[in-house]
This record gives structure tokens, C-alpha cells and sequence, in this order.
């Protein structure tokens, strides 16, 4: 088995982490500053220091490396799941700097699968050139949406329009004001079959009837320099029929097509996560005192840092492994892997933000550390792009499957 990368995945990461290192890193909080200290906290994207750095990102070839095909870099999702990694390690920042940001990776790819060329030029090619964000809105307050089936909100045709009403929340990004565009899901038919029921609809977040109620906090951080978590009423709202992605009833469809990428992005930043994690406990291990002796001669510290190793380790092999099948046999054939990454990443990366907010003492609960903001932010990916048991359950299902003819 080879475990190396490709020539252009070890230039393009060098690369990568040299910018991520060398000048995402350091301004990390000088970005952070800034955007507190803007008219509109929720309008990340209008920080200088983002600005600046995707203006470099460009010039230097490292922007829309997630997207495959020649409207992106081109990259498979092996190739891409090393760069994502570095990201993550700076990942309040880093992945907007290089327009690899959720959730607008997911929509771009929605607009460039499912999309028509109008839509495209309307709403991709701003969004690709960074020009403006966007948001998903799927989950509703009032259903389980862990069962997309249940959404309730409707999109009903009325001649050329579709009216939209219905209730979301926690949809990601939308409480920044340069998130222009909506793909909003919903239920155009009710008495079809249950997977045909949905579809997806593009709203210009201008649209009359389109209410933007408020941002959500985790565990008490609002996200605000990731454009928050908002909770939108839609009180009939009218777009154009034309806004329709695709057809009527393919919306589970699309979206299942846009979170199984969008699960394996999660992951694959999840791991530069990790490694911070782990970076921030051994130096604050090497450089710390107790009892006469440093944390990184206490053998629970120790025995901490090495289970991170280890559990890290074992886990970046499962994703790329996941990334290498979707690859060779499409996002369907790699489904199992999917959801066995998107149930372990969550929980491993948790597990050793917790053990480095440990050593770090009180120090790691406070905002002087990344780690507890880590932490809260993590935790949210037990929930998005589908919950841990959903994942578990159609993972123990197949497996039972296959030794049901036994």
C-alpha cells in the first residue's frame, strides 16, 4: 500500500501550510478584533485582515481549492483532504481566506451540479469569485429534522412563483448581511412519496417576507466571525418559479449529493483541529509546573498525549481512506464510510479538546486558549449534516444485512 501523496498534493501542501502558518496564524486575533469592532459583529466578511488575506490567497492560486472540475483547482478528495487539514488548524480563519468556508462549499456545488446556467451566473459566480456568502436552510425548530422528511415548511406554486412559508433555525451563516443568497428546502408536495416530497429553492435574503429573527449561541459563542447561526421566518415569501433548483420532489436528493462532501470537509478539518489540540497540550505540558515536576513528566498527562496520538492518527487513515473511495467509486459506494467518519470525528477530536483544556487547567475554559471555543464549535458536528444515531443506525443496519442470509 502507498501511503504518500501525489506531487501536487505535497506542493499545493506545503504551500498551504506555509500561508496557514505563516500568515493566517498570527492575525488570528487582530481578525477576531476587528470584527467586534464592526458596525454589523455578525459581518465577518468586512474584517481588513479577511480581506487582505483572500486577496493573497488569489494571487498566490490557494482559493476555491475545495471545488472539483475547472471551475475550482481541480482537485480529487484525496488530494483536497490534506489542504483541508491545514485549515483547520486555523479554522476561524483560514478556510474563508481561502473560500473553503461551509457552508458555502456546499451550496457552490449544489449550483454547479443541480444549478441551471442562470442560477449560475446569478448566484455561483458571485459566490466562487467571493463577491458574497450564503446559507442552507433546512433544519426547523418545530420537527425532528433529524428525519429530513418532516420539514413542514412549504413551497407552493402560485402561476410563475413559488410562495414559501415555513420556520428555520440554526442555519449557518445567514446572520452575516453578505450572505445574499438562501437554498431553502421545503415540501412542494406533501401526499408524495416521502422522499419525493421536497425540494430546493433559491431566496435572495432580500426578498419581502424573509425575516432574519435572531442569532443562535453554542454553549454561549454566537460564532459571529463565521457569520452566526440564525433562526429565519419565511411568511410568503414569493421568488420566481425559475428559482426552483432542479426539478420538483428532488430535494432530499440534493441534499443528500451536498452532505456527503460537505460531511467529509467537516472531518477533514476536524483533524487540523485535533492537531492543534495536541500542539497546545504538549507546550503547555513541556512549559508548566506541578508537584515538582512538569505536566509532561506526569504520567495522566502523558498517557493523554499519547491516546491523542493514537486516536488521531487512526482516524485521519478512516478519512482518507473515505475520501479515496469517493474517488473511485462515487459518494455512493463510499456511503458507509461516510457516516462511520462523520459519527467517529466528532467524538475523537471532542475527546482530546477535552483532555488539552485539561492540562491547560483553568486557562483552557476561558477565551485566552482556542480550546474551549474549539470545543463548543465541535460539538455542533454531532448534530449537523445529520446526528450521531441516525449515522449508527444505517451503519448497523447495513452491517446486519449482511449476514441476515445466514
Amino acid at each position: 500500500m502507498d501511503f504518500a501523496f501525489d506531487s501536487r498534493t505535497t506542493e499545493l501542501l506545503d504551500r498551504v501550510r506555509t500561508f496557514v502558518d505563516g500568515r493566517v496564524a498570527p492575525v488570528e486575533e487582530e481578525f477576531a478584533a476587528e470584527v467586534e469592532a464592526l458596525p454589523d459583529r455578525w459581518a465577518f466578511t468586512q474584517a481588513p485582515t479577511l480581506k487582505r488575506l483572500q486577496d493573497e490567497t488569489r494571487a498566490e492560486g490557494l482559493w476555491n481549492l475545495f471545488l472539483p472540475g475547472e471551475r475550482g483547482a481541480g482537485l480529487t478528495n484525496l488530494q483536497y483532504a490534506p489542504l483541508a487539514e491545514a485549515m483547520g488548524r486555523v479554522g476561524r480563519l483560514a478556510p474563508a481566506a481561502m473560500n473553503c468556508a461551509a457552508p458555502d462549499t456546499g451550496n457552490m456545488e449544489v449550483l454547479a451540479e443541480f444549478g441551471t446556467p442562470e442560477q449560475q451566473e446569478q448566484w455561483l459566480k458571485p459566490l466562487l469569485a467571493g463577491e458574497i456568502r450564503s446559507a442552507f436552510a433546512m433544519t426547523e425548530p418545530d420537527v425532528a429534522s433529524s428525519d429530513a422528511t418532516n420539514i413542514e415548511t412549504r413551497i407552493e406554486r402560485d402561476g410563475d412563483e413559488y410562495v414559501i412559508t415555513g420556520r428555520k433555525w440554526w442555519i449557518t451563516g445567514a446572520m452575516n448581511p453578505d450572505a445574499k443568497i438562501f437554498i431553502v428546502m421545503g415540501k412542494t408536495d406533501p401526499n408524495a412519496d416521502r422522499h419525493r416530497q421536497q425540494s430546493q429553492i433559491l431566496v435572495p435574503r432580500d426578498t419581502p417576507g424573509l425575516t432574519v429573527v435572531r442569532g443562535m449561541q453554542v454553549y454561549g459563542y454566537d460564532d459571529n466571525d463565521h457569520g452566526g447561526h440564525a433562526e429565519l421566518v419565511f411568511d410568503g415569501v414569493r421568488v420566481p418559479a425559475s428559482n426552483l433548483i432542479g426539478e420538483e420532489g428532488s430535494g432530499f436528493a440534493i441534499s443528500q449529493a451536498r452532505l456527503g462532501p460537505g460531511r467529509i470537509h467537516h472531518c477533514m478539518r476536524c483533524i487540523g483541529v485535533g492537531e492543534m489540540a495536541i500542539e497546545a497540550m504538549c507546550r503547555r505540558a513541556n512549559s508548566r509546573t506541578a508537584f515538582g515536576r512538569t505536566l509532561g513528566e506526569q504520567g495522566v498527562v502523558r498517557d493523554w498525549i499519547a491516546e491523542a496520538r493514537v486516536h488521531l492518527e487512526q482516524l485521519r487513515l478512516l478519512v482518507l481512506k473515505t475520501a479515496w473511495l469517493m474517488d473511485t467509486v462515487g459518494n455512493k459506494g463510499a456511503h458507509a464510510e461516510i457516516q462511520a467518519i462523520k459519527v467517529a470525528t466528532p467524538r475523537t477530536i471532542e475527546w482530546i479538546l477535552d483532555k488539552a483544556i485539561q492540562t491547560h487547567g483553568g486557562g483552557g475554559l476561558s477565551q485566552d486558549f482556542p480550546l474551549a471555543r474549539a470545543a463548543a464549535q465541535v460539538r455542533t458536528l454531532r448534530f449537523a449534516d445529520g446526528p450521531d444515531e441516525v449515522h449508527k443506525n444505517a451503519l448497523a443496519k447495513r452491517e446486519l444485512k449482511r449476514f441476515a442470509a445466514e
